[in-house]
C-alpha cells in the first residue's frame, strides 16, 4: 500500500489484525511500525522473520522514502529528521494514537529520535542492534582494519566514505560483508543464495554515512526517553557492536537489556526464535498480559 507522505509516495504494508476476541472480549493489539536499517534498506529484508509477531500484535512494515518500493526522491530529503517526521505523519495517516516502534540498526536510530521528538505518541521501542552515537562507526571501522579482508576492508572504505555508485555496487558490498552480519552466514556460506535481494538505495545510504551519521550522537538525551524500551544486542556484531546497545540501556530508565551470544547483527536470522521470543515477552508484560498466546 501507498501514502503521499510529506510530498512522496511511501510504501508501507498491514500485517496481522488490529482486533482479536478473547475469552468473549475484543482485545486491541498494539501496532508496531517495523523500521528497516540502512540507510538505504527495505522492509523485505527482514519481513519474513517477524510473521509469528502477529498472533499478538498487528505491524506496519514501512519502507523509507527513496528505499525499497517508496518513491525515489530528492537525496538531499533522504535525512534523519525527514525520517523521523515521515513516521509520524504515517502515524497521522492511520489513524494510531500510540504507536509501538520497532527499528534495527538505522531504524533503531530513527526510532530513538521519534522518542525524543514525539515521545507524546509513543507506546514503547524495541531497539536491535543499534546504536546511540556516530562512534559505532569508529569501532566498526577498527574491527575492519583488524579482522577485515581484502574485499571486505575495500567495500567498508566505500561505506565510511558514503562512495558507492550504484545499485550493483552496494549489492557486491554485502556480499562480501554477509559473513560478518550473521553467525549463520559464516557457518552455511550456501544459505546467502537464499536472501531477498531487496531495492537498496545506494543514494540514502551515502547520504547517512557520508554525511549525517557522522555527527549523529542522542546518549545525553537518552534519558528523557521513558517509554518502555526492549533493547538487544548480538554479541559478534560488528558494525553496532554490544557496547553501543549498552550505552543505550544505560542512558534509558528502566530499559530492558538482553545479548544474544550466538548472533551477530542479524539476530533475526543468527537466533530467530529467542529474538521473537523476548519481544513477545516485552510486548505482552507492556500492553496485555494475554499478549502471548
Amino acid at each position: 500500500m501507498f501514502a503521499t507522505i510529506n510530498g512522496t509516495k511511501l510504501f508501507y504494508d498491514v500485517d496481522g489484525a488490529g482486533v482479536v476476541v478473547r475469552d468473549g472480549e475484543l482485545v486491541e493489539k498494539p501496532v508496531v511500525f517495523v523500521i528497516h536499517g540502512g540507510p538505504g534498506g527495505s522492509h523485505l529484508s527482514f519481513k519474513s522473520h517477524l510473521d509469528d509477531l502477529t498472533r499478538g500484535a498487528q505491524l506496519v512494515y514501512v519502507d523509507q522514502r527513496g528505499c525499497g518500493f517508496s518513491a525515489e526522491g530528492d537525496p538531499d530529503t533522504y535525512t534523519f529528521r525527514q525520517n523521523v517526521e515521515d513516521l509520524e505523519t504515517l502515524r497521522k495517516h492511520l489513524g494510531v494514537e500510540k504507536v509501538w516502534i520497532l527499528g534495527h540498526s538505522y531504524g533503531g536510530m530513527v526510532a530513538m529520535q521519534y522518542a525524543l521528538t514525539y515521545q507524546e505518541n509513543l507506546a514503547g521501542l524495541l531497539l536491535v542492534t543499534t546504536s546511540p552515537s556516530y562512534r559505532f562507526m569508529e569501532k566498526a571501522k577498527k574491527f575492519i582494519e583488524e579482522n577485515g579482508n581484502e574485499d571486505q576492508q575495500y567495500y567498508a572504505n566505500k561505506l565510511w566514505n558514503g562512495d558507492f555508485q550504484s545499485e550493483e555496487e552496494l549489492q557486491k558490498y554485502y556480499e562480501a560483508m554477509s559473513p560478518l552480519y550473521s553467525v549463520t552466514a559464516q557457518r552455511n556460506e550456501a544459505a546467502n543464495g537464499k536472501k531477498v535481494n531487496a531495492k537498496r538505495s545506494y543514494q540514502a545510504l551515502n547520504k547517512g554515512f557520508g554525511g549525517f551519521l557522522r555527527t549523529y550522537d542522542i546518549v545525553d538525551q537518552l534519558p528523557m526517553i521513558k517509554v518502555p524500551t526492549l533493547i538487544i544486542a548480538g554479541r559478534h556484531d560488528w558494525i553496532t557492536p554490544v557496547s553501543e546497545n549498552e550505552s543505550i540501556h544505560e542512558g534509558i530508565p528502566n530499559s530492558k537489556f538482553h545479548i544474544l551470544e550466538d548472533s551477530s547483527h542479524s539476530v533475526f536470522v543468527d537466533q530467530h526464535e529467542e529474538t521473537l521470543s523476548l519481544i513477545r515477552e516485552f510486548l505482552g508484560a507492556c500492553h496485555h498480559p494475554n499478549f502471548v498466546e
